[in-house]
């Protein structure tokens, strides 16, 4: 059986753990009916993990050589709903007048390094203008996603009208910080074959949900398991920077899991899931007793039904070593990507300058119509073939030709023949749901888990999120919906796990995604299924503009290029649960930069 803690050394470490009183008390999410785990064991052998205690010092300061303190500004130099980047020497902080009250935290995202001083302050938080994340600006904790850790939050002081900022030069330096957390109870003879917490899958959605039960104080057993090899790694990458090394995009390094007690089974795949007897069973015949279950399994690529699909050198991308694979048979050779998704235009995108061609066949006419409309679509479109990236639109792929055994050609259905050393499919996936058909688990008819706004799905105890499942999208008056984003899956896995300890949350984020081509980005918020018309500001040519997306008379959804901090703007004022008018962005379209801006502010009707 492989995996992180699969095969460790028998050494017993103890670690004794102060848990909050309530943590104590939730005895009913112990599978024995106890607070602390039974002594384990499987085929009569006691297991034991080797596990390493890291502790976080409770106060920032508490080594004086590390900490520096300046005065930043006359407090009159900031008005309220100001925000400005403020440099103490040896790091920079975010100062931030709200209210009439001064606040100062890290001044860089700590999910990509974006400004935040760019970003939206609205109510009491800081919202990234590159991919959304927000933060609370009195606690620096992230309250949206992408990203797992929050901000550093800095002392502020108000002495003869100046503003005084003491903070730790290691977190000015960091940029970063990671919540405390519990850790378990007892750490010895866990019997491998029983669980409280058992989480399938291995993505954002399950990490997220294992890190704020120990977030929350939850001190019992965490299990995750996964088919990959490795330790949960940042997969959009996969995509947008190919060539990178798991350890290069690893999520958490190995040392996070030992410090936290959260075990990860690699190269493990569930089987099946016996919701009587609340037991997972793996390929290889292990099962393990679970008391709560998360489904995180994510997607599984659609394969290409035409002939000769089985060739060496076609490749879905799925893992680190599928992308290093195809960077290395691209370079200097010809490319043939099948599908203008998010995927296939990334692919095209970063191997442009270093495959010898790149050509892309695509069944739709235009890149994008169904999610960004036909003018963004072609807009992005005219920038690929700029960049020498050749389209075959409107056509689908008849055959795969190979020579000794590997890739040489691609046919189209239009008939025309184009050289190919290797392939890249991407063309959509299906939730990766088949091992559930027969457990009782509720199953839509295109296999998604149908959870509700808890990320509940039909049995108790068992909840699902990320990729796999449809859920009640608060934005779209609770229609059930799939909405495959990187940013979703975190949250989906907050709620799943903040319900498992009956919080009783229910999630009300707004969607939004970014994608990267060319050295250019386009971000994206809400839902913009079903729109009907598309409102433009800004230049397409020049790639700088931005679109909303509208449904009768209300925006549904919104992307740009090139026009930030709009989308985070957008964002907050959907969080907000107010509603944007399409005529309010007409207006504003017309009269340009000038126009009536009241809707993103709030101020309006």
């Amino acid at each position: 059986m492989g995996g992180c803690f699969s095969k460790p050394k028998p050494v017993e470490v103890k670690i004794e753990v102060v848990i909050p009183e309530k943590e104590r008390s939730k005895e009913e999410m112990s599978p024995n009916g106890k607070a602390s785990p039974l002594i384990y064991k499987v085929n009569g052998t006691a297991r034991h993990y080797h596990l390493e205690e890291h502790p976080i010092a409770s106060n920032p300061y508490h080594n004086p050589k590390d900490v520096v303190e300046a005065s930043v500004c006359h407090v009159k130099d900031l008005e309220n709903g100001q925000m400005r980047e403020v440099d103490l020497g040896c790091g920079k902080a975010l100062l931030i007048k709200e209210s009439g009250e001064f606040h100062a935290v890290g001044h860089k995202c700590p999910h990509y390094g974006a400004p935040l001083v760019k970003g939206v302050l609205s109510k009491g938080r800081v919202r990234c203008p590159w991919h959304g994340a927000c933060f609370n600006i009195s606690t620096g904790d992230i309250e949206d996603f992408p990203g797992l850790d929050s901000l550093p939050r800095f002392q502020v002081k108000i002495e003869k009208e100046k503003v005084y900022i003491r903070a730790s030069k290691q977190a000015l330096q960091t940029q970063r910080r990671t919540k405390m957390m519990a850790k378990c109870i007892s750490l010895s003879n866990y019997n491998l074959s029983s669980t409280n917490v058992l989480i399938i899958g291995a993505g954002a959605a399950g990490l997220v949900c294992a890190e704020t039960l120990r977030q929350e104080g939850f001190s019992d057993r965490i299990v995750m398991c996964t088919m990959d090899r490795h330790l949960p790694y940042d997969r959009p990458k996969l995509s947008k920077s190919m060539d990178s090394h798991p350890e290069q995009i690893a999520l958490r390094p190995k040392e996070f899991f030992r410090t936290y007690d959260i075990e990860v089974l690699t190269e493990m795949q569930v089987a099946a899931v016996d919701i009587k007897n609340k037991t997972a069973v793996f390929k290889d015949g292990f099962k393990m007793e679970y008391n709560k279950l998360l489904i995180a399994t994510g997607s599984t690529p659609k394969a290409l039904s035409c002939k000769g699909k089985e060739v060496e050198n076609v490749f879905n991308i799925r893992t680190p070593e599928d992308a290093n694979r195809v960077v290395k048979l691209a370079t200097s050779k010809n490319v043939v990507i099948v599908g203008a998704s998010f995927l296939g235009m990334e692919v095209a995108a970063y191997l442009a300058d270093r495959a010898h061609s790149v050509s892309l066949v695509e069944l739709e006419e235009v890149p994008f119509k169904k999610f960004f409309g036909e003018k963004v679509g072609r807009a992005v479109m005219k920038m690929f073939e700029s960049n020498r990236v050749k389209f075959y639109m409107q056509t689908e792929v008849s055959e795969m030709r190979e020579q000794e055994g590997k890739l040489k050609e691609v046919v189209l259905k239009s008939g025309k023949v184009l050289r190919a050393d290797v392939c890249v499919v991407g063309v959509g996936a299906v939730p990766a749901t088949g091992f559930l058909k027969q457990s009782g688990i509720n199953i839509d008819s295109k296999g998604f888990v149908v959870v509700n706004k808890m990320m509940q799905t039909n049995i108790p105890g068992v909840f699902a999120a990320g990729d796999a499942v449809t859920f009640p999208l608060a934005l779209r008056n609770n229609k059930k919906v799939n909405i495959p984003h990187w940013q979703m899956a975190h949250m989906h896995g907050r709620i799943a796990a903040l319900n498992m300890l009956a919080h009783g949350m229910e999630i009300s984020t707004v969607p939004y995604l970014w994608t990267a081509m060319f050295g250019k980005s386009i971000r994206y918020a809400g839902h913009g299924e079903g729109f009907d018309d598309v409102v433009i500001q800004g230049d397409l040519d020049e790639l700088k503009f931005v679109a909303f997306y509208t449904k009768s008379d209300e925006v549904v959804a919104v992307a740009s290029m090139n026009y930030d901090p709009i989308v985070s703007k957008v964002t907050e004022v959907l969080s907000a649960g107010r509603t944007i008018r399409k005529r309010d962005v007409e207006l504003f379209v017309r009269h340009g930069k000038t126009g009536d801006m009241s809707w993103l502010t709030g101020k309006g009707s």
